[in-house]
């Protein structure tokens, strides 16, 4: 029986994350059905289930997965870069992917409505807080930000900014003007 690599086993994981995405995106947590994920995935429940306990565990991995990769580009750009990104991806034509608000407004409303997901969930978001904090931080000590200001408070100024675009975002309101208000975060935020 031939073994299978470790990248085969990455890249099937990778497989199933992304269709999982669309589907999370396109039916929410409650319509993503397990024959739904098959198809979305092109693999079966047996596959699906080889690599996630159950849904749960693939939505919380798909979550995870997407919030590492916010408090990647925090850490490299600043949160309002990540900002720039969610809004770029939201101006695409029609038919843009916008999997990434799927699976950010499902976290949002299982947070809010789901006790035993909100304690799980709360060590992996903390990695976004982090990423920022330590941002600002570095910034503030290379004198890039306001100082009159607490760390801590300029960090969830900028988290409670990124709620309100994803909310914007989600309810297909115009995004025309919204770089115009990311510049404006953006300076609330730096030194004057």
């Amino acid at each position: 029986m031939p073994r299978v690599s470790t990248d085969q086993l990455a890249a099937r994981r990778q497989q199933i994350l992304d269709g999982a995405r669309a589907c999370f995106a396109r039916h929410g947590y409650e319509g993503a059905t397990v024959r739904r994920l098959e198809q979305s995935t092109g693999l079966s429940r047996g596959a699906i289930f080889h690599y996630f306990r159950d849904k749960d565990a693939l939505f919380l991995a798909l979550a995870e997965q997407d919030a590492e990769r916010m408090a990647d580009v925090v850490a490299a750009q600043g949160l309002v870069q990540v900002m720039r990104d969610l809004l770029a991806a939201g101006q695409v034509a029609d038919g843009a992917d916008l999997s990434w608000l799927g699976t950010r407004l499902e976290v949002s409303r299982r947070l809010r409505t789901d006790p035993e997901f909100r304690l799980r969930w709360r060590a992996h978001s903390a990695a976004l807080t982090v990423a920022t904090r330590e941002r600002l931080t570095r910034q503030a000590a290379a004198g890039a930000v306001r100082d009159d200001v607490p760390v801590a408070v300029l960090a969830q100024y900028l988290e409670l900014v990124l709620e309100g675009l994803v909310s914007h975002l989600a309810m297909g309101l115009p995004a025309d003007d919204l770089c115009g208000v990311l510049d404006l975060v953006e300076t609330a935020v730096r030194t004057p």
